[in-house]
């Protein structure tokens, strides 16, 4: 059942609102409409584009600035961080990051964007990986955006910060991994 113009927009105005990263095409197929009927939509909801709001979510949340490496570095964009709390980037699987025979996403490119971010979301000037516990549960295709979200959880019994990361495509769960950082104001000095 096709919805009226004013039900689509309402609820395409609610769909964003919950989950603010969606692109234009998948609105489209979500509703059984056009990429334009959506811009359209969007444009007299005063809606932005993704791009523009990803940029607010950023200026609006992220007040802090990566420590532990450029951010240029950080795989992703990261558009969410307080650190020692929590980070969110995103990354589009692009071209260049699938192999060339089945656009399946190659599994570093998951893992270095949830690696990245668990040394970004520390408040230290130096942050290294000491250990992982990874799983992959899903592939990932060309074309589909991972949003990674990691959390920090406390500590180990050797003063390390345990960082939990999920990576997620249209809300479902394609990579998680904990990961247990080494920082240099560690007391202990284990890496």
């Amino acid at each position: 059942m096709k919805l009226s113009k004013r039900e689509r927009q309402q609820r395409l105005k609610e769909t964003i609102e919950q989950t603010p990263f969606i692109t234009d095409e998948e609105l489209a197929k979500k509703y059984g409409v056009s990429i334009q009927t959506i811009r359209l939509d969007r444009m007299e909801l005063s809606i932005p584009e993704l791009r523009e709001r990803i940029k607010s979510v950023a200026t609006y949340q992220w007040n802090e600035t990566v420590r532990a490496l450029p951010l240029e570095e950080v795989i992703g964009e990261v558009v969410d961080l307080e650190l020692d709390q929590k980070a969110i980037s995103i990354l589009d699987i692009r071209d260049e990051h699938v192999f060339s025979r089945n656009r399946i996403a190659r599994g570093h490119h998951l893992f270095a964007q949830a690696n990245s971010l668990a040394v970004a979301v520390i408040n230290d000037e130096l942050a290294l990986t000491a250990k992982s516990e990874i799983r992959f549960t899903r592939q990932v295709k060309q074309g589909e955006r991972v949003v990674a979200k990691a959390l920090v959880k406390g500590n180990d019994d050797k003063g390390r910060t345990i960082v939990e990361v999920e990576s997620v495509v249209d809300q479902e769960t394609v990579f998680s991994g904990v990961f247990v950082m080494y920082r240099s104001n560690d007391e202990k000095g284990e890496v």
